[in-house]
């Protein structure tokens, strides 16, 4: 799976998914830590990656566009501060969540759950 970390997020949290075998890129190796998030979003669904952060500005740009891509995962877990938890949740899990990564949706990580809400927010119907 290819990600996008986002600047709010450690550099080693991409290393330690590059290191699982995934494609997975820090915002600061792309020069982009200062980059607006509609930016982020619209590389992200160009490149057919996964947003990671946890910056929850990202769900309401997606519900403003009515956007089905790209995917986001938020953490908003206040136990899982580091990297190698981060990863960990995300590997440990990858497998039941794929689907609906690909197919696009939000993935709020808390404590003691992932809640799943499938792109796009907000229909026309």
């Amino acid at each position: 799976m290819k990600f996008l970390i986002d600047q709010n997020r450690s550099p080693q949290l991409a290393e330690l998914l590059r290191d699982a075998g995934h494609d997975a890129v820090h915002t600061s190796e792309l020069e982009l830590e200062r980059a607006e998030d509609s930016e982020l979003l619209a590389l992200a669904a160009d490149q057919g990656r996964v947003v990671v952060s946890g910056d929850t500005d990202f769900g309401a740009l997606l519900a403003m566009l009515r956007a089905s891509q790209p995917s986001v995962i938020l953490f908003r877990a206040r136990h899982m501060p580091r990297a190698e938890n981060q990863a960990a949740i995300i590997l440990d899990h990858l497998d039941d969540i794929a689907n609906d990564l690909e197919e696009g949706a939000v993935l709020v990580i808390t404590d003691d759950r992932i809640r799943v809400r499938h792109l796009p927010l907000i229909s026309d119907d």
